[in-house]
């Protein structure tokens, strides 16, 4: 069997999704993944016509485990929540699908639509209309977007052994402040003396935004 008899829209999809997670989206191009896997770019276009359906493929692909609870007799609230760290776990594990999500119509994959209708029965559930629904459902994708964004962790530029140094020259950056105008901001700067508790933070910001959508829940009610 040739190289290109063995592929799947699988396998060419794990790896644009690892080419996308060390080099950048615009590292995803045929040429570049008929090189990496070894065949001709022919090859590649039995599964994807263009670039576009390539990157519905990737989404289609690293979102397929996002979905509703482990058990179906969880309480709504649940289920949900399992959506939620589910979206962000595969954010953490590939630091290109946000931009890959805004990147393409995600709405045209399966994968990605099962999720929202899975949000959106669950929030049925909960209570609220369909259109509602659907609002709380892109309030969470932009909030899980926007907790994976905004970690409290050095930037995506900076590499892991630089961190401590990243750090140090925050904490002094923010120390240097006008203390009369900016007393909570030199307080904070004392946090950048140790590394960031990432666990505590997506708990956090995953209570954050379930909170929201259970207490209107409950004033509905």
């Amino acid at each position: 069997m040739t190289p290109a008899e063995r592929l799947s829209k699988a396998t060419v999809a794990e790896r644009a999704l690892r080419l996308g997670d060390e080099e950048g989206l615009d590292a995803i191009t045929i040429r570049r993944l008929a090189k990496e896997l070894g065949v001709t770019p022919m090859a590649l276009y039995w599964h994807f016509k263009n670039k576009d359906e390539l990157l519905l493929g990737v989404v289609d692909h690293v979102l397929r485990d996002v979905r509703a609870s482990r058990s179906a007799g969880d309480p709504w609230q649940r289920q949900l929540r399992a959506i939620v760290e589910a979206m962000i776990g595969v954010m953490r594990a590939h630091p290109c699908l946000p931009d890959l999500l805004h990147a393409c119509d995600k709405t045209r994959t399966e994968s990605f639509t099962r999720a929202t209708n899975d949000t959106l029965v669950l929030l049925a559930d909960a209570g609220f209309d369909v259109e509602e629904s659907y609002w709380i459902a892109t309030y969470l994708l932009s909030g899980a977007m926007g907790l994976v964004a905004g970690q409290p962790d050095r930037p995506a530029g900076v590499p892991a052994e630089a961190a401590d140094e990243w750090r140090r020259q925050r904490r002094v950056q923010l120390e240097c402040l006008p203390a009369d105008r900016f007393p909570m901001m030199i307080q904070f700067a004392k946090t950048y003396r140790h590394a960031p508790d990432l666990e505590r933070y997506f708990t956090f910001g995953i209570d954050l935004l379930m909170s929201g959508v259970a207490a209107m829940a409950a004033g509905r009610r």
